[in-house]
């Protein structure tokens, strides 16, 4: 049976809601955003193709570069804060400004890069989005799922 806009009915499981905070916190805290107990990274920035306790595929994530824009947005608002609030009441030469601040914000960077991509890989998985879902994301694919559906 087709439902509105093409796509065929299928069963009750895919269609059962995912806690979208409890997977973008296991995202965060590096898990698997489906049981929460495999690791969701590989390598630094690298997922897993397919969780090693439960077996849910992540290779349909797409999280580019939102992880990094975030990381940016954040650390820049921290960072900058921080500055402001040093030279308010500490008198500082250019040069030592640039020697706390620019390696605060390489570190806080690089910290927080990993568990917000993994937040964004979780949110993604809860909101199925990118074939996490079970639905291709290809159009000819999803055409001739239509087609076969008829």
């Amino acid at each position: 049976m087709l439902e509105f806009g093409g796509k065929a009915a299928h069963d009750v499981q895919q269609d059962a809601p995912r806690d979208t905070w409890r997977a973008v916190k296991r995202g965060l805290l590096g898990r698997c955003p489906n049981c929460g107990e495999g690791k969701l990274f590989r390598a630094y920035l690298k997922p897993v193709d397919a969780c090693s306790d439960c077996g849910e595929e992540m290779i349909h994530h797409r999280a580019d570069d939102f992880p990094a824009y975030l990381a940016i947005f954040i650390v820049g608002h921290i960072v900058v804060a921080g500055f402001m609030a040093t030279d308010s009441w500490l008198v500082l030469e250019s040069w030592q400004h640039l020697l706390i601040w620019i390696p605060v914000t390489i570190v806080m960077t690089l910290a927080m890069l990993q568990p917000i991509k993994g937040g964004v890989i979780g949110l993604q998985w809860a909101l199925r989005m990118h074939g996490f879902g079970g639905e291709s994301e290809d159009p000819l694919l999803a055409d001739a799922t239509y087609e076969d559906a008829r």
